[in-house]
């Protein structure tokens, strides 16, 4: 059972594998997007037809089940689905359900674990395969892998590294799992910390927090929702932006530097340089492109 990208190298890895066999795929419906909301399908359904897998796509899993039922699957495989499954099919399969979750469990359980740790500023994190319950993500642990957040990773590179770990971790465990060679591990809830849902608004910048933290935010928001500022009333998306190494004494949101290396805005702490923006109804710029037709005078501030 998967939807979104995350979950496709685990498809993958799964019907790639001579010791699995895919009985069937469970992905959510097609969804309109765009203007035209013409209905597009779930990642996961488009990798599963290319390998002519059956794909099932109900509206709510929770009321239509009965295949489930009838393909007798011995163990389900869930990674980036975005339903919760009711008790009636956790205890379906003769030996359960497990999970391909983004995070160190018990840390950031729920739907944004990746862009929470870039976030919250960790240097690690990894993938935990563990037995799903009826909680969020609250099931024992299988097994894990770690990885280090590099400083030059944000939230796509981050996720497509762990969607290939999580999936080499998956077919690797199954065998072991199953034949009942490893004794899962409960977590330890006063340890759990929640990773809540991304939203749009979540990308406003705030200046008086410190540059490292406004650089985490652009890390953990690229590509979605991306982080954004106002200039003279309007817009302003900021594509590229590092913390500036230099002393300014800038205060929170005020132009500083503003040449071809960046445009330098001052921060609660330190100092953030901007490499690569976007005003709004324009074209994505270089800094030195953007000043060439937007020339800033020091000391303006932006918010």
């Amino acid at each position: 059972m998967g939807t979104a990208d995350f979950a496709c190298p685990s498809l993958t890895a799964l019907d790639d594998s001579p010791l699995t066999d895919v009985v069937g795929v469970v992905t959510q419906p097609d969804r309109p997007k765009g203007r035209q909301l013409i209905p597009h399908p779930p990642a996961v359904k488009v990798e599963a037809e290319q390998r002519n897998l059956p794909v099932h796509q109900p509206e709510r899993l929770r009321a239509h089940f009965d295949f489930l039922t009838e393909l007798a699957p011995d163990l389900i495989a869930v990674a980036a689905y975005g339903q919760i499954l009711p008790q009636t099919v956790l205890d379906l399969p003769t030996h359960g359900c497990i999970n391909v979750h983004g995070s160190l469990l018990p840390l950031y359980r729920g739907a944004a674990p990746i862009q929470r740790a870039i976030l919250d500023g960790h240097s690690e994190t990894g993938v935990t395969l563990m037995e799903m319950e009826a909680g969020l993500d609250t099931g024992a642990m299988i097994r894990k892998v770690r990885t280090p957040i590099e400083p030059s990773d944000n939230a796509q590179t981050l996720h497509d590294r762990l969607a290939k770990l999580g999936a080499t971790l998956l077919v690797e465990t199954i065998p072991s799992y199953v034949s009942g060679e490893i004794e899962p591990e409960p977590q330890d809830d006063s340890l759990a910390t929640h990773a809540a849902k991304i939203t749009r608004d979540m990308g406003r910048i705030d200046w008086t927090k410190t540059s490292t933290e406004i650089w985490n935010q652009a890390r953990a928001f690229t590509p979605w929702p991306g982080v954004f500022t106002h200039l003279n009333g309007k817009l302003l998306k900021l594509l590229e932006v590092e913390p500036a190494d230099e002393p300014t004494g800038l205060a929170p949101g005020a132009l500083g530097q503003a040449d071809a290396t960046g445009i330098v805005v001052g921060c609660g702490q330190g100092a953030l340089r901007i490499t690569r923006l976007q005003k709004e109804g324009g074209k994505r710029l270089a800094s030195n492109a953007f000043l060439a037709g937007n020339p800033l005078p020091e000391g303006i501030v932006v918010g």
